[in-house]
């Protein structure tokens, strides 16, 4: 049965970021996953967590200025490799104080100079040391029209570069929202893809907002996903049409029964 994770970034937004966990908690799921966590500390992270019995399973490495300038990564960035190689590490510490496996790493934009060459020659240094640390590093397939010139937009470019660095903890991010607006045919790269795929994310086009009813029809999708016997999270990277809750009847089939007492 397919499990999915709460993305904190996005839900429960009309709540401070530290009582969003209880939230996610209080609605049924299991895991959350954040875009950037350095608001809170890792201890502070560490303690959201315990006190709602969540687990953290995916973040983002820090991406450069993301608000001032519009970065969105530094990993394939030329000039910028020890800043790279200083976010990477303080997503790594981040990640062992949190019991995370799983960091996604941007590469950035080709306006601000962002090459596949820079990309896997960063990522060569990254993946030993993360797999050391039990971190799976992950490339996520982005959409160019909500970020315009990211290096990485569609299935292919990501997948050619985790074959080029070549290392087994590098693996693929793959958001459905993303692929329908580059790429569509959804099932078949699902099958195409599984073996590279560490984790899904879901959101309804054109909006972003909940996978209810819309151009994606998700009960297809997730049922197709679960048959596969696909093992990892599925993300709930959406922005609310309202309320969180009053958004959440898309989750009632894939709800957990309570365990009965003996």
């Amino acid at each position: 049965m397919l499990r999915f994770a709460a993305n904190l970034s996005l839900l429960f937004g009309e709540l401070p970021l530290t009582a969003r966990f209880a939230a996610a908690a209080g609605a049924g799921f299991e895991g959350v996953e954040l875009q950037f966590p350095y608001a809170l500390s890792p201890p502070e992270l560490a303690a959201c967590l315990e006190a709602s019995g969540l687990r953290l399973v995916l973040f983002n490495a820090p991406a450069g200025d993301f608000e001032a300038r519009g970065e969105r990564g530094l990993a394939a960035l030329p000039g910028r490799e020890d800043e790279f190689q200083t976010s990477l590490l303080k997503a790594l510490d981040y990640a062992a104080i949190c019991n995370c496996s799983q960091v996604h790493v941007l590469s950035g934009v080709v306006q601000q100079g962002a090459n596949r060459t820079t990309l896997v020659k960063n990522l060569r240094w990254a993946c030993p040391i993360a797999e050391a640390a039990g971190v799976t590093l992950l490339l996520e397939p982005i959409n160019g029209r909500d970020f315009p010139g990211y290096l990485l937009q569609r299935t292919v470019e990501a997948t050619a570069i985790i074959g080029q660095v070549g290392c087994d903890n590098l693996r693929l991010q793959f958001d459905l929202y993303h692929r329908q607006i580059m790429e569509g045919d959804l099932l078949a790269a699902l099958r195409e893809y599984l073996p590279l795929i560490a984790h899904v994310q879901i959101a309804q086009p054109p909006d972003r907002g909940e996978p209810d009813a819309g151009e994606i029809h998700y009960p297809t999708v997730l049922d197709a996903l679960d048959r596969m016997g696909y093992p990892g999270w599925v993300g709930c990277e959406y922005r609310p049409r309202g309320s969180t809750l009053a958004g959440l009847g898309w989750m009632d089939p894939y709800r957990r029964a309570p365990t009965q007492p003996d």
